[in-house]
């Protein structure tokens, strides 16, 4: 019998790597409640992106274990994974510029074959992402970086996921496009879909996230509630760029 969890997602002494070379995960634990926003931070290297290739099942683990609602699905690959509720939006911009903002949404529903299901979920990311309604019948190309990005998150949800997986979504874009796609990642997380976020902006990512860890060595250094970890002097040195924002007292353990 599987154990009950509140989490919906858990990563568990996690070891993993690529081929024969040393391993870069070592003994990683995560976990991922409902509704919430966790934000992976730390220096290159640390294993930040490993951690959702062995989430999507991109990467199998050489040990650990991967629960999603209490259940155990170590070693179930990418499309067993996105059934199991996992959704992945990868690095950097992967819509196809040629096709319409609404054919690459719809890509993300080829594995929903109930068509009044297909329809509220279209209706739920025009809701939710107001530009995809907009531009649904233009080309995904002419769009801003930051409006494809949203396009990328309204496909990852045409699946109705548990957890959406997001790795560098603010890569190559300006700020002002930065702080809009951390707006729409606070919506998804607003609207019940639980997120797992690696972020190079390590404080802009925090300033949006419920809980924080940070990575070091292929572990996890530090984790607590997100604006704690903003507030702490020390992690703001080592992994933040700068000192923490003014007015909040500093109580992280270091």
């Amino acid at each position: 019998m599987e154990s009950e969890s509140k989490n919906l997602l858990e990563l568990h002494d996690i070891e993993a790597g690529y081929g024969r070379a040393a391993l870069v995960l070592r003994g990683l634990s995560v976990v991922v409640p409902p509704s919430s926003v966790v934000c992976l931070v730390g220096p290159n290297g640390a294993g930040k992106s490993t951690v959702l290739k062995v989430a999507s099942g991109m990467l199998v683990p050489r040990s650990g274990s991967i629960r999603i609602d209490g259940r155990d699905v170590t070693g179930d690959g990418p499309q067993r994974m996105l059934q199991n509720g996992l959704a992945h939006v990868l690095q950097g911009h992967s819509v196809f510029r040629e096709m319409t903002v609404g054919e690459n949404v719809m890509l993300g529903a080829f594995t929903v074959s109930d068509e009044k299901v297909v329809r509220e979920r279209v209706e739920f990311v025009q809701n939710l992402f107001p530009i995809v309604g907009e531009r649904w019948k233009q080309l995904a190309g002419l769009l801003s970086g930051g409006q494809q990005k949203q396009v990328e998150f309204a496909r990852s949800l045409m699946v109705s996921p548990k957890v959406v997986l997001l790795d560098e979504p603010s890569m190559g874009l300006d700020p002002k496009t930065t702080a809009k796609v951390f707006e729409q990642v606070a919506r998804m997380r607003d609207a019940g879909t639980a997120v797992l976020l690696v972020e190079q902006n390590a404080r802009r990512a925090l300033e949006t996230a419920d809980i924080g860890c940070v990575l070091d060595l292929g572990r996890v250094h530090i984790s607590g509630p997100a604006a704690e970890l903003l507030a702490d002097p020390t992690l703001a040195d080592l992994y933040l760029g700068g000192q923490p924002s003014s007015g909040t007292d500093a109580s992280t353990r270091s």
